[in-house]
């Protein structure tokens, strides 16, 4: 018997429009990438500390190309993709199996949080994976932007909207590396503080950084009358310097194709 489709939270047209308005706005010169460059430098953090060494690694969502020129400089094959991708990046849709294969890293950063059908996504990333290759997937999971959370449920009341995104987290994530059979899975999380003056910024900051709404049944627009009583209430959790500090929190998923991984010495 077929299984059933995965339920359609996330609009696919949506989501592309998101991203293809972050890589736009990436390139402004006060475009935040506190974010990206974090993923970035986590995932080299820990190729360190796995003393991995790929020959030819698949980068996903790598916007800065912090990542890329990094493992460019040790001398790794890198290929670019990206569901909005630029000149010189191949395009990708994460739910269809990858067109390349046989990389010994794959690397998605912040593209995995907005797929309808996670598990297929992640049966897809170890399928294109060398034997002994490895996996990293991280983006924004459980416990990310509590603030704007707790200010959307003051602004709408007693009939809160689909505004904010479902989040994945940790004990949900190493559960997915195992069903997709990932071989030493592993699943955390950490946390980003940053300090908002205003509601105005946080909400670009998200934007820039490519967490605008992609639901497929989004909320209704806020609205002047909303959009008041969503930044009086900003107003009132703000310490006394006036500024409200919001929690990123980046889930990271790892695993091996298979126990095929090779022997350090």
């Amino acid at each position: 018997m077929a299984s059933a489709p995965p339920p359609t939270i996330f609009a696919p047209t949506r989501r592309r429009g998101a991203r293809a308005r972050m890589r736009s706005l990436e390139r402004r010169p006060d475009a935040p990438h506190f974010l990206a460059e974090d993923m970035a430098d986590d995932v080299l953090d820990r190729l360190d500390f796995l003393r991995h060494e790929p020959a030819r690694a698949l980068l996903v969502g790598d916007t800065t190309g912090r990542l890329a020129a990094a493992l460019a400089a040790r001398g790794t094959e890198v290929v670019r993709a990206d569901p909005a991708p630029q000149p010189g990046e191949d395009a990708i849709d994460e739910e269809q199996p990858l067109t390349r294969t046989g990389f010994d890293l794959i690397a998605h950063l912040g593209t995995l949080g907005t797929v309808n059908d996670l598990p297929g996504a992640l049966l897809h990333i170890r399928r294109a994976l060398a034997p002994g290759g490895l996996a990293i997937m991280t983006w924004c999971g459980a416990g990310c932007i509590p603030a704007l959370r707790a200010i959307m449920a003051e602004t709408d009341g007693e009939r809160p909207a689909a505004r904010l995104h479902p989040q994945v987290d940790v004990r949900a994530g190493g559960d997915l590396l195992q069903r997709c059979g990932f071989a030493e899975p592993m699943s955390d999380s950490r946390v980003l503080d940053v300090r908002y003056r205003s509601l105005r910024r946080l909400v670009a900051d998200l934007r820039a950084q490519g967490l605008g709404n992609c639901l497929a049944r989004p909320g209704p627009p806020l609205g002047k009358a909303g959009l008041a009583r969503a930044e009086a209430a900003f107003a009132a959790m703000a310490d006394g310097e006036r500024r409200v500090t919001e929690r990123f929190a980046i889930l990271t998923l790892s695993g091996w194709n298979k126990a095929l991984r090779p022997p350090k010495f």
